[in-house]
């Protein structure tokens, strides 16, 4: 099932996403929250007549760099040996179709394409064997930063946690299974020019080494997004752009670049 969170009249809905041709899809309202006790309502508005939101408001986000080998190569990092981890504040996300505001204190903005976890029950400390069972869904994401604030700061909570930094959506894909998640392609185009492919197979660590590091220090809530890292060919964003992140079996996230305000 793909669900989305979406506004329509001034109220805030999730609803399921059916269809297969974009022009025709259309959303079934869900009655209740899609991480407790829901039932489709049978009420039923096409797409087209709503604003996505990002598909969930994470309490936090929590990230891992250089997951990919050749990513870390490309800006002359060494592969780590354990996940590497970093956060992102609820304040970064934004939705399909939102801008991302290009960052007054930067002149390098990059984008890099991503698979997102959404955690679906609250837990910690979570087994090997249980990282499928805390699981909601998947969703498309893109770790907006500020490439040159990253150099010149030598820690990320600016480079990457401004406002706007992390685009989530179109929706939460919940039928992908653990074993399909680690191996989907990953792309990524600029003006329709294509900046990045890869597979989630390619990660060092997968998806379940991720969850099972970041429980062991802290609690997760449902809602909370798992950034899995990029694949290569990270580049500039410049104002103007419109990026796009594809994820096989999900769908695609469509964000433009626009001068901050």
């Amino acid at each position: 099932m793909r669900i989305a969170r979406f506004s329509i009249d001034g109220n805030v809905a999730f609803g399921a996403v059916e269809g297969d041709k974009q022009d025709e899809l259309v959303l079934d309202i869900i009655k209740g929250i899609p991480f407790a006790d829901h039932e489709l309502s049978g009420t039923k508005v096409p797409l087209s007549k709503v604003r996505l939101l990002p598909p969930v408001l994470p309490n936090k986000v929590v990230a891992f760099g250089r997951n990919y080998a050749e990513h870390a190569r490309e800006l002359g990092n060494e592969v780590p040996e354990a996940p590497f981890a970093f956060f992102k504040p609820s304040t970064s996300v934004v939705g399909p179709g939102d801008e991302i505001r290009y960052p007054s204190f930067s002149q390098e903005l990059h984008h890099e394409a991503e698979l997102a976890v959404v955690i679906g029950r609250m837990c910690r400390e979570v087994p090997r064997e249980r990282v499928k069972d805390v699981i909601f869904g998947y969703t498309c994401a893109n770790d907006v930063t500020a490439r040159d604030v990253q150099r010149r700061e030598k820690q990320w909570a600016r480079a990457k946690g401004f406002d706007s930094s992390c685009p989530l959506g179109p929706w939460v894909e919940t039928d992908l299974d653990l074993a399909r998640a680690n191996d989907l392609t990953v792309q990524l185009t600029v003006n329709g020019e294509q900046r990045q492919l890869g597979r989630t197979s390619e990660m060092i660590h997968p998806i379940e080494d991720l969850i099972v590091n970041i429980t062991e220090a802290m609690t997760l809530l449902p809602g909370d997004v798992i950034l899995t890292g990029t694949p290569a060919g990270v580049g500039p964003l410049n104002v103007g752009d419109e990026v796009a992140v594809t994820i096989e079996g999900i769908g695609t996230l469509t964000n433009k670049v626009v001068k901050r305000g």
